[in-house]
Parts: structure tokens; sequence; C-alpha cells
């Protein structure tokens, strides 16, 4: 049986008094809200904070405002199931509540934040196993180890970003809200990810994720599709957020495609979108756009199914997606 180790657990009353704890406890310390990532990670011998601190008591993680046109506010402590199941949320942007819906179980949804699902930990095939499997094959590098053993002759670690509510953040234009000792800031979601499996946030030492605003959405309707061997617990081995802004003549305005669960951050294919713009969602649109998505990423062996096939399931993914929002603006 894996145990968690031994490790200081503070509760703060406030999120300044979270920042505090945080710098005095110094870098090895981390912040926690369900615990559905950090906990088997440290059981894992993945991750060995000396110190764990609980947001989970922090009322002001938990609100939520604004309405239709002016935008959201959502709390970061928000829990996965209240995302799913907020009216507010559903009302102005459902596909927010549809991603979140389709991650893990209801028994993991009561206890995860939608702020943990944005900063989830990469995985990988040979990360994402106990100490003394990993310890066999001489570690990876993400951990205790120097080579990657998804691509070996590689310098860079290629873990997989496997949030489900990432590449729809990046895909809608939200912006997040981060609190520390040194002040606070805001930044664009898709600034947050980089290309690294283990520099894979571009959050500074400290800071906790507060707050996720979501833009007023104006016209623009967008929906999320996930590959995965099951139809709930599993992680996304492919994940296609979609979000488009239609003009009166019936042609595209603006539009986003970004793919997650095939690289260490959201691939968002803004090139691949902009074919659509000026132009009517036909079929052959369609078609040609998914062609252009397919053609980008690169998934390598380091999640389930073939790679070759994660890669060929972007064609019928993203055509879903923009069949679905299709489909969506001819309802309105």
């Amino acid at each position: 049986m894996l145990r968690l180790p031994k490790f200081n657990y503070y509760t703060p009353r406030t999120v300044l008094e979270a920042a505090r704890m945080m710098a005095d406890a110094g870098p090895n310390s981390m912040y926690v809200a369900g615990g559905t990532d950090l906990y088997p990670n440290m059981k894992r011998q993945q991750q060995k904070p000396e110190t764990v601190i609980s947001v989970m008591r922090l009322g002001e993680l938990r609100e939520i405002e604004g309405d239709r046109s002016s935008g959201l506010r959502i709390g970061a402590g928000l829990l996965l199931s209240e995302v799913c199941n907020n009216q507010l949320i559903k009302e102005v942007w459902p596909v927010v509540a549809q991603a979140a819906q389709l991650i893990s179980t209801p028994l993991l949804r009561n206890m995860g934040t939608i702020g943990g699902n944005l900063l989830l930990d990469t995985r990988c095939n040979y990360y994402n196993q106990n100490y003394e499997w990993r310890r066999s094959i001489d570690f990876c590098m993400k951990k205790d180890g120097d080579t990657c053993w998804v691509a070996p002759g590689s310098h860079l670690c290629w873990a997989v970003q496997s949030s489900d509510l990432a590449p729809v953040m990046v895909a809608i234009k939200a912006r997040l809200k981060f609190v520390s000792a040194a002040g606070e800031r805001t930044m664009e979601a898709r600034e947050l990810y980089n290309h690294d499996g283990i520099n894979y946030l571009n959050k500074r030492p400290g800071e906790l994720l507060t707050a996720i605003y979501l833009p007023p959405p104006g016209g623009v309707h967008a929906t999320y599709h996930k590959l995965r061997r099951r139809g709930s617990f599993d992680f996304p081995v492919l994940g296609v957020a979609a979000a488009l802004e239609m003009n009166r003549d019936g042609t595209v305005e603006n539009g986003s495609i970004v793919l997650g669960g095939v690289a260490p951050a959201p691939l968002n294919l803004s090139s691949a979108a902009d074919q659509l713009r000026g132009k009517p969602l036909d079929d052959d649109q369609i078609h040609a756009v998914a062609e252009s998505c397919y053609l980008v990423p690169r998934p390598l062996d380091n999640t389930d199914f073939l790679m070759g096939w994660r890669k060929q399931m972007t064609r019928p993914f993203v055509t879903r997606a923009l069949k679905d929002l299709r489909e969506s603006f001819s309802d309105h």
C-alpha cells in the first residue's frame, strides 16, 4: 500500500494569510485544494513537499459572480461538481460546465477544483508509476533521472498536458488571477502553459491561482470533445476545444481551435481556425480545417492508445466539434 510521507499541514483563513504562509515556508512547499492530483503524486514520491498549505477553507475562492454582459469571475476553489451544476456558468459559458462534466468521476469531481484542473501536473507512462517501477528503469527526466524515455535523444520532457479545462480556457480567451506575498497579477490562459513537461506552467514561485475571468460571450459559441478509452475516469488522450463567432450573413467572424492531451501544453491552432474567417461553415470548409488540424499535432508514445491513431482521430474530433457549433448557431 502506498502511503503519504510526513509533512507539515496548514489551513489559512484568508488568501493573504495563505500567501504569507507560503512565503515563510519556502520553496519546498505547495498549495493543495482537493488533492486529487498532489496526494497520489506524493504517495508515488513524484512530489515531496515538506509543507502543504490547504486552501479548501477559503470562502473567497468559492465565489462566482457576473452575467452575460460583463462576463464571469469564478473562484479557483469552486468544486468541479459545482462548476457542472452552476446555472450561471451553464447560461453564460455552457462549454465550461460541459468540459468539467467530462473530468474523472462524480466522486473526484466532488473533491477536485476548477483551479486544480487548470494547474494539473503533466502525465506520462514513464512518470506516473510508483517509485520502485521508476527506479527499475533508472528514473526519467521529469523526476530523479536525466533521460526522457519517450524520446531518449531529447533535451526536453514530453509529458502530456491532460487538463480538460485548459484547452477550453485558451479557446474562449479566459484570464487567470494569481496572488503571492509579492503582489498579484493576471494573465491570459494561453500564457500559463509552456511546451515543456517539467516546467509546464508559467507560474512564479509562491503564486496561488485565485480566480478565473471569463469574457462576455457576445456571439461566441464553444464546445469541447474528449477522446479517452472509457466513458469516465480517464484523462484525455485528445481534447478538442472550439469557439466560433458568426456574422449575420452566415460566415465566420472569428474562430479558435485548441487541442489538449497531445503535447506538454495546449496546442492553439490559430492558423487552422483562421481558414474559416469570412467563409461559410459548410462541409467543405469543415473538412479543410479538420485536415489542417490533423497535420499539426505530433503525439508520442507516452499515454494511452497508439500515437498514430491518436493523431488520426484529430480529423473526426475537429469535424464533430465544428458541426456541433454549426448546429448550435442554427438553433439560435
